[in-house]
């Protein structure tokens, strides 16, 4: 974890996020906290990271996401220099899930 961010604040935060049970909580809880853009912003590159992560090419995820290649470039380096969150988060879910489940030809 980068220790810059570690706060009692962001700790509260996770707690919070942690003692949340169903998605529709979830729903509820990211949509009191956060904007729209910023929920589309997160859960676009969430996306990105799970078709990076199951070998998907920039054009293909630019096409699904709509995501510029700048921002696929990021989410790629967290993938590669970051902390791992991204591959523990995906390692506990079944691996149909994600964005291009319906599109594994592709």
């Amino acid at each position: 974890m980068n220790l810059k961010l570690k706060d009692d604040h962001l700790d509260f935060l996770f707690q919070c996020i942690l003692s949340l049970q169903t998605e529709e909580e979830c729903y509820n809880f990211f949509g009191d906290l956060c904007t729209v853009d910023e929920l589309k912003a997160m859960s676009q590159r969430i996306a990105i990271a799970r078709m990076l992560s199951t070998k998907r090419v920039y054009s293909d995820i630019v096409a699904q996401t709509g995501a510029s290649t700048a921002t696929i470039s990021r989410v790629n380096r967290s993938l590669q220099y970051g902390n791992d969150g991204y591959d523990i988060a995906f390692n506990r879910l079944p691996a149909e899930a994600g964005p291009d489940k319906h599109n594994e030809n592709a």
